[in-house]
């Protein structure tokens, strides 16, 4: 591991030598590594290596392009804040291919601290905050110039078609097991696709969006807990403002775990709920068109639905996208995702309430 480092540090043309390698475990899809570099003057300096899952990403250069266009235009705008920085190589690449073809990227590690779960409301709201900067810094980035990584990642309308068209096909003689959930899908098909329908129709403005806005996609400060800087940004594309903060809501609000295996411990927080809001929507209200603002409960609610899809797709296909620890992992996925979709449309009216006081105050 060390000549490999070696050779891809002096590919990015790193000062020094590495003296120390530690794995970083956050994270399921590529491998991360904290690299210290001695320096020639005797101090050390701290980079992360990441080898990207090119199984999973199967375009990494188109990643990177997305990527180096994306930092470029937030240091440019913002050359005070903290910034990711990805190295280049004396060609001009941020990235390498080394000898057995994996695929390596090296960026400055920034002293702080990740959150994978927190009840802490202040923390909730600086979250919000963050995604909604996020936003604010691409506001006026040219979302054309990006590569769309992962094609229709956040389609519900056609993740809800291959669903059924698997369901259809029953490749695994599944689809009997799973009929109440089946049904549920089907009875909200057509509310839960309609927001991707009205933006490939060009209800909404095409946004550069995160596509993965979870807790621990943010760095903060050790001690304040202050959101320094958004990371992944894999899958940063075109895409619809609503679905960032819908996927975050999913993730931060619920009071239970993505697969909790008991689906009734799924519901809507709406306390964490409103301080997300006050965060993001804090962050975007002038930025967003009103019926962006107007469509955040809904996106919530279709993105909740969406994830309940891929579960359920992935088990009667036979589980071979998501990491599975038992059999009916992804089936019990699927419940606990549809028994928060049904706490969010149950409370859609206050939580539609809560979005437009929010929205009333920051504008």
């Amino acid at each position: 591991m060390r000549e490999t480092v070696s050779k891809i540090g002096a590919a990015f043309r790193l000062p020094g030598e590495p003296v120390k390698i530690d794995t970083i475990t956050n994270g399921n899809i590529n491998s991360t590594y904290r690299v210290t570099y001695r320096n020639p003057d005797g101090t050390e300096k701290p980079y992360i290596f990441q080898r990207i899952n090119t199984v999973v990403f199967k375009n990494p250069v188109q990643i990177m392009q997305n990527i180096d266009l994306v930092t470029s235009h937030i240091r440019a705008k913002y050359p005070q804040e903290q910034t990711l920085h990805f190295h280049h190589t004396a060609d001009g690449k941020n990235y390498v291919f080394t000898e057995d073809d994996a695929f390596w990227r090296v960026m400055n590690c920034v002293d702080s601290v990740t959150l994978d779960s927190c009840d802490d409301l202040s923390v909730i709201e600086a979250t919000g905050r963050a995604f909604g900067h996020f936003q604010n810094q691409l506001s006026d980035f040219d979302g054309s110039q990006l590569y769309e990584t992962i094609p229709d990642f956040h389609n519900t309308k056609k993740r809800l078609d291959t669903l059924f068209q698997h369901i259809s096909e029953d490749p695994c003689g599944r689809v009997i097991t799973v009929q109440d959930e089946i049904d549920y899908i089907r009875s909200v098909r057509e509310t839960a696709g309609a927001l991707s329908v009205q933006y490939a129709n060009g209800a909404f403005p095409v946004r550069v969006t995160h596509n993965d806005t979870k807790f621990n996609n943010v760095l903060f400060d050790r001690v304040t807990k202050a959101p320094l800087v958004v990371i992944d940004l894999d899958t940063v594309m075109p895409g619809m403002a609503m679905y960032d903060f819908g996927d975050a809501v999913r993730f931060i609000a619920n009071t239970a775990a993505e697969d909790e295996p008991d689906a009734s411990k799924a519901s809507v927080d709406t306390e964490k709920f409103a301080a997300f809001c006050r965060g993001f929507i804090g962050e975007v209200a002038k930025g967003l068109t009103r019926p962006e603002i107007d469509a955040l409960v809904l996106a919530a609610f279709s993105v909740t639905v969406e994830l309940a899809a891929r579960f359920l797709d992935d088990y009667i296909t036979g589980d071979t996208y998501f990491k599975i620890n038992y059999p009916e992992h992804n089936l019990v996925r699927t419940r606990c995702q549809i028994a928060l979709a049904k706490d969010f449309w149950r409370k859609r009216t206050e939580l539609e309430n809560i979005v437009r006081d929010v929205y009333r105050a920051a504008i």
